[in-house]
Protein backbone atom coordinates (compact mmCIF):
# COMPACT_ATOMS: atom_id res chain seq x y z
CA UNK A 1 0.00 0.00 0.00
CA UNK A 2 1.42 3.39 -0.77
CA UNK A 3 2.42 5.91 1.57
CA UNK A 4 -0.35 8.88 1.16
CA UNK A 5 1.06 12.55 1.06
CA UNK A 6 -1.17 13.70 4.07
CA UNK A 7 -3.26 11.94 6.57
CA UNK A 8 -6.23 14.19 7.90
CA UNK A 9 -6.93 13.88 11.25
CA UNK A 10 -10.30 14.33 12.93
CA UNK A 11 -11.37 14.12 16.43
CA UNK A 12 -15.37 13.45 16.35
CA UNK A 13 -17.75 13.71 19.47
CA UNK A 14 -21.23 14.92 18.82
CA UNK A 15 -20.81 17.30 15.69
CA UNK A 16 -23.21 16.74 13.23
CA UNK A 17 -25.23 18.23 11.05
CA UNK A 18 -21.35 19.48 10.91
CA UNK A 19 -19.11 16.85 10.48
CA UNK A 20 -21.15 15.93 6.99
CA UNK A 21 -19.86 18.91 5.67
CA UNK A 22 -16.34 18.41 7.16
CA UNK A 23 -15.57 15.23 5.62
CA UNK A 24 -17.66 16.29 2.02
CA UNK A 25 -14.47 19.16 2.00
CA UNK A 26 -12.32 16.44 2.84
CA UNK A 27 -12.95 13.87 0.16
CA UNK A 28 -13.74 16.52 -2.38
CA UNK A 29 -10.02 17.74 -2.00
CA UNK A 30 -8.11 18.59 -5.26
CA UNK A 31 -5.25 16.89 -3.97
CA UNK A 32 -6.76 13.35 -5.03
CA UNK A 33 -7.78 10.40 -2.84
CA UNK A 34 -5.20 8.71 -3.99
CA UNK A 35 -3.03 11.20 -2.19
CA UNK A 36 -4.95 11.36 1.14
CA UNK A 37 -6.51 9.55 4.08
CA UNK A 38 -8.55 10.65 6.84
CA UNK A 39 -8.53 9.01 10.14
CA UNK A 40 -11.13 10.20 11.82
CA UNK A 41 -12.13 9.12 15.28
CA UNK A 42 -15.74 8.87 17.39
CA UNK A 43 -15.04 9.47 21.14
CA UNK A 44 -18.07 8.26 22.01
CA UNK A 45 -20.95 10.43 20.17
CA UNK A 46 -24.50 9.84 20.82
CA UNK A 47 -25.79 12.03 17.80
CA UNK A 48 -24.92 10.07 14.87
CA UNK A 49 -21.48 11.36 14.20
CA UNK A 50 -19.75 7.67 14.22
CA UNK A 51 -22.65 6.35 11.66
CA UNK A 52 -22.36 9.13 9.62
CA UNK A 53 -18.57 8.30 9.95
CA UNK A 54 -19.02 4.68 9.41
CA UNK A 55 -21.01 5.65 6.33
CA UNK A 56 -18.13 7.92 4.83
CA UNK A 57 -15.39 4.81 5.77
CA UNK A 58 -17.93 2.86 3.37
CA UNK A 59 -18.62 4.95 0.65
CA UNK A 60 -14.21 5.87 0.47
CA UNK A 61 -12.97 2.72 1.66
CA UNK A 62 -9.64 3.34 0.41
CA UNK A 63 -9.62 7.25 1.88
CA UNK A 64 -11.43 7.31 5.07
CA UNK A 65 -10.74 4.95 8.01
CA UNK A 66 -12.74 4.98 11.76
CA UNK A 67 -11.84 4.40 15.03
CA UNK A 68 -14.32 4.07 17.55
CA UNK A 69 -13.37 4.45 21.40
CA UNK A 70 -15.55 5.09 24.94
CA UNK A 71 -15.71 8.84 25.24
CA UNK A 72 -12.72 10.62 26.71
CA UNK A 73 -13.88 14.00 27.80
CA UNK A 74 -12.10 16.41 25.22
CA UNK A 75 -10.25 15.86 21.81
CA UNK A 76 -6.48 15.29 23.17
CA UNK A 77 -7.57 10.96 23.68
CA UNK A 78 -8.87 10.78 20.17
CA UNK A 79 -6.42 13.23 18.29
CA UNK A 80 -3.35 10.75 19.92
CA UNK A 81 -5.20 7.66 19.06
CA UNK A 82 -5.56 8.83 15.43
CA UNK A 83 -2.10 9.91 15.23
CA UNK A 84 -0.86 6.82 16.49
CA UNK A 85 -2.77 5.23 12.97
CA UNK A 86 -1.32 8.01 10.46
CA UNK A 87 0.75 6.66 7.73
CA UNK A 88 0.84 9.96 5.88
CA UNK A 89 4.27 12.17 5.11
CA UNK A 90 2.65 15.13 6.21
CA UNK A 91 -0.86 15.20 8.92
CA UNK A 92 -3.25 17.89 9.41
CA UNK A 93 -5.64 18.33 11.80
CA UNK A 94 -9.50 19.87 11.25
CA UNK A 95 -11.71 19.91 13.78
CA UNK A 96 -15.36 18.23 13.32
CA UNK A 97 -17.48 20.91 12.92
CA UNK A 98 -14.74 22.91 10.64
CA UNK A 99 -13.86 22.00 7.07
CA UNK A 100 -11.36 23.44 4.23
CA UNK A 101 -11.09 25.08 1.23
CA UNK A 102 -10.95 22.50 -1.82
CA UNK A 103 -7.53 23.35 -2.60
CA UNK A 104 -6.01 23.44 0.28
CA UNK A 105 -4.44 20.10 1.26
CA UNK A 106 -2.84 20.41 -2.45
CA UNK A 107 -1.39 23.64 -1.62
CA UNK A 108 -0.43 23.12 2.16
CA UNK A 109 2.05 20.00 0.47
CA UNK A 110 3.55 21.55 -2.29
CA UNK A 111 4.61 24.12 -0.12
CA UNK A 112 6.11 22.11 2.32
CA UNK A 113 7.86 20.07 -0.02
CA UNK A 114 9.00 22.97 -2.62
CA UNK A 115 10.64 24.45 1.30
CA UNK A 116 11.34 21.85 3.06
CA UNK A 117 9.26 22.92 5.31
CA UNK A 118 8.34 21.04 9.10
CA UNK A 119 4.79 23.30 9.35
CA UNK A 120 2.95 25.34 7.16
CA UNK A 121 -0.18 27.41 8.24
CA UNK A 122 -2.59 27.93 5.74
CA UNK A 123 -5.17 31.00 6.12
CA UNK A 124 -7.55 30.43 8.65
CA UNK A 125 -11.22 32.51 8.52
CA UNK A 126 -14.19 32.51 10.65
CA UNK A 127 -17.61 31.69 10.19
CA UNK A 128 -21.06 32.58 11.96
CA UNK A 129 -18.92 35.51 13.85
CA UNK A 130 -16.42 32.87 15.08
CA UNK A 131 -13.34 35.10 16.07
CA UNK A 132 -9.64 33.99 14.10
CA UNK A 133 -6.69 36.23 14.92
CA UNK A 134 -5.67 36.84 11.52
CA UNK A 135 -2.23 38.91 11.70
CA UNK A 136 -0.24 35.82 11.02
CA UNK A 137 -1.93 35.30 7.68
CA UNK A 138 -1.47 38.54 6.64
CA UNK A 139 1.13 37.94 3.88
CA UNK A 140 2.96 34.38 2.46
CA UNK A 141 6.37 34.09 4.11
CA UNK A 142 8.56 30.82 3.66
CA UNK A 143 10.41 30.90 7.10
CA UNK A 144 8.44 32.32 9.76
CA UNK A 145 10.07 33.45 13.34
CA UNK A 146 8.30 31.92 16.09
CA UNK A 147 9.87 34.73 18.30
CA UNK A 148 9.53 37.40 15.92
CA UNK A 149 5.69 37.41 14.52
CA UNK A 150 2.40 36.53 15.04
CA UNK A 151 3.05 32.98 15.24
CA UNK A 152 2.43 32.81 19.19
CA UNK A 153 -1.16 34.00 18.96
CA UNK A 154 -2.30 30.99 16.43
CA UNK A 155 -1.43 28.32 18.02
CA UNK A 156 -4.38 25.87 17.69
CA UNK A 157 -3.34 22.51 15.88
CA UNK A 158 -5.12 22.98 12.94
CA UNK A 159 -2.04 23.59 10.36
CA UNK A 160 0.38 20.98 8.23
CA UNK A 161 3.12 18.94 10.25
CA UNK A 162 5.67 17.12 8.91
CA UNK A 163 5.08 13.72 10.21
CA UNK A 164 8.06 12.69 11.07
CA UNK A 165 9.09 15.92 13.12
CA UNK A 166 5.73 14.59 15.37
CA UNK A 167 7.06 11.19 15.33
CA UNK A 168 10.96 12.03 16.11
CA UNK A 169 10.17 14.53 19.08
CA UNK A 170 7.25 12.33 20.61
CA UNK A 171 4.49 14.68 20.07
CA UNK A 172 1.29 14.05 21.18
CA UNK A 173 -1.61 16.11 23.04
CA UNK A 174 -1.75 16.40 26.97
CA UNK A 175 -4.96 14.37 27.96
CA UNK A 176 -4.98 15.87 30.96
CA UNK A 177 -6.09 19.16 30.13
CA UNK A 178 -10.13 19.50 28.95
CA UNK A 179 -9.11 22.70 26.88
CA UNK A 180 -5.86 24.07 25.46
CA UNK A 181 -4.40 20.91 24.72
CA UNK A 182 -3.78 21.43 20.89
CA UNK A 183 -1.53 24.26 22.03
CA UNK A 184 1.46 22.96 24.00
CA UNK A 185 1.64 20.45 21.08
CA UNK A 186 1.95 23.11 17.92
CA UNK A 187 3.87 25.09 20.33
CA UNK A 188 6.23 22.28 20.47
CA UNK A 189 6.51 21.76 16.89
CA UNK A 190 6.87 24.84 15.92
CA UNK A 191 10.06 25.51 18.83
CA UNK A 192 11.65 21.83 16.94
CA UNK A 193 10.81 22.46 13.04
CA UNK A 194 13.72 23.47 11.65
CA UNK A 195 10.91 25.61 9.46
CA UNK A 196 8.15 27.03 9.61
CA UNK A 197 5.97 28.45 6.67
CA UNK A 198 2.93 30.54 6.08
CA UNK A 199 0.38 30.64 3.38
CA UNK A 200 -1.82 33.72 3.20
CA UNK A 201 -2.96 33.58 -0.89
CA UNK A 202 -5.78 31.11 -0.19
CA UNK A 203 -8.77 30.89 2.62
CA UNK A 204 -7.81 27.22 3.43
CA UNK A 205 -9.58 26.36 6.34
CA UNK A 206 -13.00 27.27 7.91
CA UNK A 207 -13.74 27.57 11.24
CA UNK A 208 -17.15 27.35 12.50
CA UNK A 209 -18.58 29.01 15.54
CA UNK A 210 -21.98 26.68 15.88
CA UNK A 211 -25.25 28.19 16.12
CA UNK A 212 -25.55 26.31 19.59
CA UNK A 213 -22.41 27.74 20.62
CA UNK A 214 -21.18 24.67 21.75
CA UNK A 215 -17.69 24.47 20.60
CA UNK A 216 -15.32 23.37 23.25
CA UNK A 217 -13.97 27.04 23.26
CA UNK A 218 -17.03 28.53 24.26
CA UNK A 219 -18.39 25.92 26.59
CA UNK A 220 -15.63 25.44 28.90
CA UNK A 221 -15.83 26.53 32.72
CA UNK A 222 -14.13 29.22 34.51
CA UNK A 223 -12.01 26.77 36.56
CA UNK A 224 -10.74 24.91 33.48
CA UNK A 225 -9.74 28.01 31.78
CA UNK A 226 -8.21 29.04 34.93
CA UNK A 227 -6.19 25.52 34.90
CA UNK A 228 -5.83 25.96 31.29
CA UNK A 229 -3.80 29.26 31.66
CA UNK A 230 -1.52 27.45 34.43
CA UNK A 231 -1.01 25.05 32.20
CA UNK A 232 0.20 27.13 29.02
CA UNK A 233 2.24 29.46 31.29
CA UNK A 234 4.11 26.40 32.73
CA UNK A 235 4.60 24.36 29.36
CA UNK A 236 6.15 27.95 28.20
CA UNK A 237 8.36 28.08 30.90
CA UNK A 238 9.73 24.79 30.49
CA UNK A 239 10.19 24.42 26.61
CA UNK A 240 11.70 27.73 26.43
CA UNK A 241 14.52 29.42 28.55
CA UNK A 242 14.00 32.54 30.27
CA UNK A 243 14.85 35.71 28.19
CA UNK A 244 13.06 37.60 25.77
CA UNK A 245 12.07 34.45 23.54
CA UNK A 246 10.17 33.16 26.42
CA UNK A 247 8.45 36.79 26.54
CA UNK A 248 7.72 36.66 22.85
CA UNK A 249 5.34 33.41 23.56
CA UNK A 250 4.45 34.42 27.19
CA UNK A 251 2.57 37.63 25.66
CA UNK A 252 0.34 35.61 24.29
CA UNK A 253 -0.50 33.72 26.89
CA UNK A 254 -0.85 36.44 29.49
CA UNK A 255 -2.81 38.96 27.21
CA UNK A 256 -4.94 36.24 26.00
CA UNK A 257 -5.76 33.17 28.82
CA UNK A 258 -4.71 35.32 31.35
CA UNK A 259 -5.70 38.72 31.73
CA UNK A 260 -9.41 36.88 30.08
CA UNK A 261 -9.69 35.65 33.27
CA UNK A 262 -9.61 39.39 34.75
CA UNK A 263 -12.62 40.50 33.15
CA UNK A 264 -15.70 42.15 34.16
CA UNK A 265 -17.18 38.48 34.84
CA UNK A 266 -14.94 38.21 37.33
CA UNK A 267 -17.37 40.59 39.53
CA UNK A 268 -19.61 37.75 39.19
CA UNK A 269 -17.68 35.42 41.00
CA UNK A 270 -18.46 34.52 44.73
CA UNK A 271 -15.65 36.79 47.07
CA UNK A 272 -13.99 33.61 48.22
CA UNK A 273 -14.10 32.31 44.36
CA UNK A 274 -12.23 35.85 43.58
CA UNK A 275 -10.03 35.71 46.41
CA UNK A 276 -8.67 32.31 44.95
CA UNK A 277 -8.51 33.16 41.39
CA UNK A 278 -6.57 36.33 42.58
CA UNK A 279 -4.00 34.57 44.77
CA UNK A 280 -3.51 31.83 41.36
CA UNK A 281 -3.19 34.86 38.81
CA UNK A 282 -0.62 36.17 40.96
CA UNK A 283 1.78 33.58 41.79
CA UNK A 284 1.25 33.13 37.67
CA UNK A 285 2.34 36.80 37.18
CA UNK A 286 4.77 36.36 40.24
CA UNK A 287 6.58 34.09 38.73
CA UNK A 288 6.72 34.96 34.80
CA UNK A 289 5.17 38.03 34.38
CA UNK A 290 8.47 39.88 33.29
CA UNK A 291 8.96 43.43 31.89
CA UNK A 292 9.73 41.99 29.04
CA UNK A 293 6.49 40.36 28.49
CA UNK A 294 4.41 43.80 29.96
CA UNK A 295 6.27 45.90 27.74
CA UNK A 296 4.32 44.02 24.94
CA UNK A 297 1.40 44.16 26.17
CA UNK A 298 -1.57 46.05 25.58
CA UNK A 299 -2.00 49.19 27.88
CA UNK A 300 -5.64 47.69 29.24
CA UNK A 301 -4.27 44.13 29.81
CA UNK A 302 -0.81 45.32 30.89
CA UNK A 303 -2.16 47.33 33.88
CA UNK A 304 -4.71 44.65 34.74
CA UNK A 305 -2.23 41.95 34.91
CA UNK A 306 0.77 44.03 37.14
CA UNK A 307 -2.42 45.01 39.90
CA UNK A 308 -3.35 41.63 40.14
CA UNK A 309 0.61 40.78 40.68
CA UNK A 310 1.20 44.12 42.87
CA UNK A 311 -2.17 44.91 44.37
CA UNK A 312 -4.80 43.32 46.47
CA UNK A 313 -7.88 42.07 45.65
CA UNK A 314 -10.03 45.41 46.40
CA UNK A 315 -7.45 47.31 43.76
CA UNK A 316 -7.99 44.33 41.00
CA UNK A 317 -11.79 44.34 41.80
CA UNK A 318 -11.99 48.74 41.50
CA UNK A 319 -9.79 48.93 38.36
CA UNK A 320 -11.68 46.13 36.72
CA UNK A 321 -14.78 47.86 37.19
CA UNK A 322 -13.16 51.27 35.79
CA UNK A 323 -11.87 49.50 32.69
CA UNK A 324 -15.86 47.94 32.08
CA UNK A 325 -16.65 51.85 32.36
CA UNK A 326 -15.83 53.11 29.15
CA UNK A 327 -16.75 56.68 29.86
CA UNK A 328 -13.71 56.37 32.38
CA UNK A 329 -12.98 57.80 36.18
CA UNK A 330 -10.87 61.75 36.35
CA UNK A 331 -8.00 62.49 33.89
CA UNK A 332 -5.56 64.55 34.28
CA UNK A 333 -4.05 66.57 31.53
CA UNK A 334 -0.41 67.01 30.99
CA UNK A 335 1.43 68.96 28.50
CA UNK A 336 -1.28 67.99 25.81
CA UNK A 337 -1.69 63.90 27.08
CA UNK A 338 -4.66 62.91 29.04
CA UNK A 339 -3.90 60.21 31.87
CA UNK A 340 -6.68 58.22 33.69
CA UNK A 341 -6.80 57.63 37.09
CA UNK A 342 -7.22 54.50 36.82
CA UNK A 343 -6.19 52.49 40.14
CA UNK A 344 -2.50 52.76 40.70
CA UNK A 345 -1.99 56.29 38.63
CA UNK A 346 1.07 58.12 40.24
CA UNK A 347 0.39 55.84 43.38
CA UNK A 348 4.35 55.30 45.08
CA UNK A 349 2.67 52.19 46.19
CA UNK A 350 2.97 50.75 42.71
CA UNK A 351 5.64 52.60 41.27
CA UNK A 352 3.71 52.46 37.38
CA UNK A 353 5.05 55.30 35.24
CA UNK A 354 2.43 57.65 33.43
CA UNK A 355 2.31 56.00 29.68
CA UNK A 356 0.57 52.82 31.60
CA UNK A 357 -2.66 55.59 31.84
CA UNK A 358 -2.28 57.40 28.77
CA UNK A 359 -5.31 57.45 27.48
CA UNK A 360 -4.59 60.61 24.99
CA UNK A 361 -5.92 58.52 21.79
CA UNK A 362 -9.21 57.94 22.88
CA UNK A 363 -9.51 61.62 24.24
CA UNK A 364 -11.94 62.65 20.85
CA UNK A 365 -13.94 59.52 21.56
CA UNK A 366 -14.45 60.23 25.46
CA UNK A 367 -15.57 64.01 24.79
CA UNK A 368 -17.87 62.92 21.79
CA UNK A 369 -20.26 60.46 24.66
CA UNK A 370 -23.26 63.50 25.47
CA UNK A 371 -26.02 62.40 27.53
CA UNK A 372 -28.89 63.87 25.65
CA UNK A 373 -31.27 65.89 28.64
CA UNK A 374 -33.75 67.56 26.52
CA UNK A 375 -35.35 67.37 22.89
CA UNK A 376 -37.82 70.33 22.30
CA UNK A 377 -38.90 72.86 20.09
CA UNK A 378 -38.46 76.61 19.61
CA UNK A 379 -36.27 78.81 17.69
CA UNK A 380 -32.72 79.52 16.17
CA UNK A 381 -30.55 82.62 15.75
CA UNK A 382 -32.58 83.31 12.84
CA UNK A 383 -36.20 83.00 14.14
CA UNK A 384 -36.99 79.99 12.34
CA UNK A 385 -38.65 76.90 13.84
CA UNK A 386 -35.95 74.19 14.72
CA UNK A 387 -35.65 71.43 16.76
CA UNK A 388 -33.99 71.69 19.94
CA UNK A 389 -31.11 69.28 21.45
CA UNK A 390 -29.74 69.93 24.89
CA UNK A 391 -26.95 67.70 26.33
CA UNK A 392 -24.58 67.26 29.09
CA UNK A 393 -21.00 66.26 29.13
CA UNK A 394 -19.26 65.62 32.24
CA UNK A 395 -15.93 67.03 30.56
CA UNK A 396 -15.68 70.67 31.35
CA UNK A 397 -12.47 70.41 28.36
CA UNK A 398 -15.53 70.17 26.08
CA UNK A 399 -16.42 73.97 26.41
CA UNK A 400 -12.91 74.67 26.00
CA UNK A 401 -12.97 73.61 22.61
CA UNK A 402 -13.55 75.84 19.54
CA UNK A 403 -16.82 75.60 17.87
CA UNK A 404 -15.27 74.02 14.80
CA UNK A 405 -14.38 71.09 17.03
CA UNK A 406 -18.03 70.01 18.42
CA UNK A 407 -20.41 69.22 15.36
CA UNK A 408 -23.60 67.70 16.17
CA UNK A 409 -25.73 65.73 13.37
CA UNK A 410 -28.70 64.23 12.26
CA UNK A 411 -27.91 61.79 9.11
CA UNK A 412 -26.10 64.71 7.22
CA UNK A 413 -26.96 68.04 8.38
CA UNK A 414 -24.90 69.73 11.57
CA UNK A 415 -26.93 72.03 13.62
CA UNK A 416 -25.45 74.88 15.23
CA UNK A 417 -24.21 73.92 18.11
CA UNK A 418 -22.40 75.50 21.24
CA UNK A 419 -21.09 74.33 24.25
CA UNK A 420 -20.63 76.38 27.72
CA UNK A 421 -19.84 75.30 30.82
CA UNK A 422 -22.40 73.86 33.26
CA UNK A 423 -23.73 71.08 35.08
CA UNK A 424 -21.06 70.18 36.08
CA UNK A 425 -18.87 69.46 33.16
CA UNK A 426 -20.26 71.14 30.09
CA UNK A 427 -23.71 72.06 28.40
CA UNK A 428 -23.88 71.60 24.56
CA UNK A 429 -27.08 72.59 22.58
CA UNK A 430 -27.79 72.42 19.13
CA UNK A 431 -30.54 73.76 16.93
CA UNK A 432 -31.55 71.69 13.84
CA UNK A 433 -33.56 74.50 11.74
CA UNK A 434 -36.69 72.36 10.37
CA UNK A 435 -36.64 73.47 6.71
CA UNK A 436 -32.96 72.02 6.62
CA UNK A 437 -34.13 68.66 8.02
CA UNK A 438 -37.03 68.31 5.81
CA UNK A 439 -34.23 69.27 2.58
CA UNK A 440 -31.89 66.21 3.45
CA UNK A 441 -34.65 63.39 4.07
CA UNK A 442 -35.24 60.96 1.30
CA UNK A 443 -38.79 61.01 -0.35
CA UNK A 444 -39.98 58.24 1.18
CA UNK A 445 -39.09 58.85 4.65
CA UNK A 446 -36.51 57.99 7.43
CA UNK A 447 -35.05 57.38 11.05
CA UNK A 448 -31.73 59.12 11.69
CA UNK A 449 -29.67 58.88 14.91
CA UNK A 450 -27.87 61.65 16.57
CA UNK A 451 -24.72 61.62 16.78
CA UNK A 452 -21.48 63.97 17.93
CA UNK A 453 -18.43 63.67 16.72
CA UNK A 454 -15.26 66.17 18.72
CA UNK A 455 -11.63 66.82 16.46
CA UNK A 456 -9.59 67.28 19.06
CA UNK A 457 -5.67 66.02 19.92
CA UNK A 458 -4.74 64.97 16.55
CA UNK A 459 -8.01 62.54 16.66
CA UNK A 460 -11.39 62.33 16.20
CA UNK A 461 -14.00 60.78 17.83
CA UNK A 462 -17.71 59.81 17.20
CA UNK A 463 -20.82 58.66 19.19
CA UNK A 464 -23.92 58.34 19.09
CA UNK A 465 -26.31 60.59 21.40
CA UNK A 466 -27.56 58.44 24.28
CA UNK A 467 -29.81 59.30 27.28
CA UNK A 468 -30.24 58.36 30.57
CA UNK A 469 -33.87 58.30 30.64
CA UNK A 470 -36.61 58.50 28.03
CA UNK A 471 -36.53 62.10 26.61
CA UNK A 472 -39.34 63.02 23.45
CA UNK A 473 -40.12 66.09 22.07
CA UNK A 474 -43.96 66.48 20.22
CA UNK A 475 -44.92 65.24 17.03
CA UNK A 476 -44.98 67.94 14.55
CA UNK A 477 -46.30 69.01 11.17
CA UNK A 478 -44.13 70.49 8.84
CA UNK A 479 -44.42 71.50 5.41
CA UNK A 480 -41.63 71.45 2.51
CA UNK A 481 -43.47 72.89 -0.93
CA UNK A 482 -46.40 71.31 -1.01
CA UNK A 483 -45.64 67.98 0.76
CA UNK A 484 -46.12 67.60 4.60
CA UNK A 485 -44.13 65.61 6.66
CA UNK A 486 -44.58 64.35 10.77
CA UNK A 487 -41.03 64.99 12.38
CA UNK A 488 -40.45 62.73 15.86
CA UNK A 489 -37.86 63.74 17.76
CA UNK A 490 -37.56 60.20 20.34
CA UNK A 491 -35.35 57.70 21.63
CA UNK A 492 -34.83 54.35 20.48
CA UNK A 493 -34.85 50.82 22.40
CA UNK A 494 -30.52 50.93 22.96
CA UNK A 495 -31.34 54.69 24.40
CA UNK A 496 -30.55 56.61 21.23
CA UNK A 497 -31.41 59.87 20.09
CA UNK A 498 -33.12 59.29 16.89
CA UNK A 499 -35.31 61.87 14.80
CA UNK A 500 -38.17 59.93 12.72
CA UNK A 501 -39.04 61.84 9.20
CA UNK A 502 -42.36 60.45 7.54
CA UNK A 503 -44.22 61.86 4.98
CA UNK A 504 -47.84 62.69 4.94
CA UNK A 505 -49.33 61.04 2.31
CA UNK A 506 -53.09 60.51 1.10
CA UNK A 507 -52.93 56.90 1.72
CA UNK A 508 -51.61 57.57 4.83
CA UNK A 509 -53.68 60.37 5.97
CA UNK A 510 -56.54 58.01 5.51
CA UNK A 511 -55.24 55.01 7.27
CA UNK A 512 -54.75 57.41 10.18
CA UNK A 513 -58.67 58.92 9.96
CA UNK A 514 -59.88 55.76 9.94
CA UNK A 515 -58.20 54.36 13.10
CA UNK A 516 -59.85 57.44 15.09
CA UNK A 517 -63.08 57.25 13.40
CA UNK A 518 -63.55 53.24 12.48
CA UNK A 519 -66.24 52.24 10.23
CA UNK A 520 -69.89 52.02 11.99
CA UNK A 521 -68.64 54.66 14.48
CA UNK A 522 -70.17 57.39 16.01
Amino acid sequence: MSTPDVSVIVAVYNTMPYLSACLDSLVGQTIGRDRLEVVAVDDGSTDGSGAELDRYAERYPGTVRVLHQANSGGPAAPSNLALDHARGRYVFFVGSDDHLGPEALERLVDAADRWDSDVVLGRMVGTNKRYVHQAVYATTQERLDLFDSALPWSLSNTKLFRRDLVERHGLRFRTDMPMGSDQPFTLAACFRAKKVSVLGDYDYYYAVKRDNAQNITYASRFEERLRCAEELVGYVAGLIGPGPRRDAVLVRHFSWEVAKLLRTEFLALSPDVQEHVHDRVRKLAEAYLTEGVLSRMAPEERLRLAVARDGGLDALRELIGQQADKTLPEVTIADGRWYAHHVGFRDPAFGYPDDWYDVTDRAATLLAKLTATGLAWGRDDAGARALVITAQSRRAELAELSAEALRVSVGDLTGVTSATPGGPGTVVRTDFAVDRLLAVVAAKGERRTVRAEVSTLGGVGSAPLRTDRPVAAPRRLARRGVRLHLVTPTTNHKGQVIVAITPVTAGRFLARLRRIWPSGGK
